[in-house]
């Protein structure tokens, strides 16, 4: 009885072992004109065992590469796309460089960090009052997404002041949106999808008990 553990090892398993000795047999086919037609034969079987690959951009140059692959880069054979390298695909990609950068107060995030800091580009006073508030009102309601017990509104306009090198600063704290007023339009906001959720699951049970 013959194991797989003693058959010639599988490169690419998705595609069977039936496919694996087509490409073996082609490789030994003499006839260059032979092997290209064998090769295109091929092709087509790998296709229809592998119909999910059509989603793919240039899905047929993904099928000639596996070819390639599957034949150990030994099969010649006559392709419509540049045949590739063994030592191209097998090449290991660069290590991604995450940024690095410290956050002081996670709850606010990286981007409000960055646009309080970036505050000194705004010279009309005008426009840096509004930035003031409307960053303010929209740390409130972080800070609130992470503590729903309660915030000082002194302990944001501090926070802002830090954030932003001195630049910005709330005169009066008590300017800033209510907690109570902040609190209930999230909370409409979690009604609201919670909302959504569950009219589109009502639909699904309707649509399956018609069928």
């Amino acid at each position: 009885m013959e194991y797989n553990t003693t058959r010639e090892k599988l490169i690419l398993p998705e595609y069977g072992r039936n496919v694996q000795n087509m490409i073996s047999h082609a490789m030994e086919v003499k006839d260059k004109k032979e092997r290209n037609n064998a090769a295109q034969a091929i092709i087509e079987v790998m296709g229809q065992l592998n119909p999910h690959l059509r989603d793919v951009d240039d899905y047929r140059h993904k099928l000639w590469t596996h070819l390639f692959v599957m034949s150990d880069f030994k099969l010649d054979v006559d392709s419509p796309y540049e045949i590739p390298k063994a030592e191209v695909l097998n090449e290991k990609p660069e290590l991604m460089h995450y940024p690095k950068g410290r956050i002081k107060y996670g709850h606010y995030g990286k981007y409000t960090q960055d646009m309080l800091m970036s505050s000194a580009n705004i010279n009309d006073e005008e426009d840096k009052q509004f930035f003031t508030m409307a960053m303010g009102n929209f740390m409130k309601k972080q800070y609130l997404a992470h503590n729903n017990g309660a915030v000082e509104n002194h302990v944001i306009a501090e926070h802002l002041n830090e954030l932003s090198n001195g630049e910005l600063s709330i005169e009066n704290p008590d300017d800033l949106v209510s907690t109570n007023h902040l609190l209930r339009t999230m909370g409409l906001n979690k009604k609201h999808s919670k909302s959504n959720k569950s009219n589109k699951s009502n639909y699904k049970k309707k649509k399956y008990t018609k069928r």
